[in-house]
């Protein structure tokens, strides 16, 4: 298994194990459960990990579809600039989990403001997570994309119609 195949299996991680602790988490404070809430962290804990990888893989990814007919450039970019963006939300996730954690066993005084404060950043990790998993799926899928490209020659062209004079003269 080479970095490319890495990368499309671990992608889906993020996403869906973000949402899932969301969701772990929203109940464990709805419930006012520690433990439930631990269970959440420790998931946020474990897909900012697994982030590392995904991130880290991207670029051969990126070098063995780049040359593909049909693949834009464009595409790639905009994949690549939120997961930029991605990886340090999640790196921020994974920092106010782990503190969260400490901070529930030690039963400090911030513990539920700072649950409050993860769920918040765990909301918009998994909004801009889903956003990048689906700039990156529009890399090879074209049926997703909302806007064209050009298979004559594989150029994005941003959804804009491309005009063709045809003067039959």
């Amino acid at each position: 298994m080479d970095a490319t195949h890495l990368h499309l299996i671990l992608t889906h991680f993020p996403i869906v194990g973000t949402i899932i602790g969301i969701g772990i988490l929203a109940y464990g404070q709805f419930a006012k459960n520690d433990d439930i809430k631990k269970v959440a962290l420790i998931t946020f804990i474990v897909m900012a990990i697994l982030t590392i990888p995904v991130y880290l893989t991207g670029e051969e990814a990126e070098e063995s579809v780049e040359h593909i007919a049909g693949v834009s450039e464009r595409l790639i970019e905009n994949h690549e600039e939120l997961a930029e963006k991605a990886i340090w939300l999640m790196g921020l996730l994974g920092i106010l989990s782990v503190i969260n954690f400490f901070a529930i066993i030690r039963k400090l005084s911030f513990a539920k403001t700072m649950s409050l404060i993860t769920l918040v950043v765990s909301l918009g990790t998994f909004g801009l997570f889903a956003k990048v998993g689906n700039e990156g799926g529009k890399i090879r899928h074209s049926e997703i994309r909302t806007s064209n490209v050009n298979n004559d020659n594989g150029i994005y062209n941003g959804g804009e119609k491309e005009e063709h004079d045809d003067d039959d003269d």
